[in-house]
């Protein structure tokens, strides 16, 4: 499995999918025209200040609120490679690896992350190491089914490549 290495873009608590991506743009599954409202309700300079590979961190009960999918979509398909939480509502947590966006719980790290750290995540081990504090984290590892589902960009394309 891969890394992911980028700098930080750091929100707080219960960021929910409403925020994440807006209702109003539901009446799309074009992942790239999701993207280009990711966050924009919450963090309107968000697509201005982050670059592919980016790294987003947040507190407690990330992904919050409806069960859409349209949610991780927006921020796989906007760049971002890696969200690190202290928790994720479940039903994002598991929307999330469905899709294929690796996503971190790692109440530690959150906490030594700063917004604009230079952060990378290495998904085997479950380490994540700041480079900017020269500081590292122990998150939890996936599974390998689920490394698997990641790397294959999500559950569809795995099962199709069985």
């Amino acid at each position: 499995m891969k890394s992911a290495h980028g700098t930080v873009i750091k929100y707080g608590d219960n960021v929910d999918t409403d925020v994440i991506i807006p209702a109003r743009y539901l009446n799309s599954s074009d992942p790239a025209e999701l993207a280009t409202h990711c966050m924009e309700d919450l963090d309107a300079d968000f697509l201005n200040k982050m670059h592919k590979g980016d790294i987003m961190v947040a507190q407690k009960n990330f992904g919050c609120g409806s069960s859409r999918e349209h949610a991780p979509i927006a921020i796989k398909a906007c760049g971002i490679s890696c969200v690190i939480a202290e928790t994720f509502a479940r039903i994002f947590y598991r929307n999330s690896i469905n899709i294929g966006l690796p996503i971190v719980e790692c109440p530690e790290a959150v906490q030594g992350i700063d917004d604009g750290d230079d952060v990378e995540v290495n998904f085997d081990t479950g380490v994540i190491y700041n480079h900017t504090k020269n500081t590292s984290y122990k998150g939890q590892p996936f599974p390998e089914f689920m490394q698997k589902i990641i790397d294959s960009e999500g559950l569809v394309n795995y099962i199709n490549n069985k």
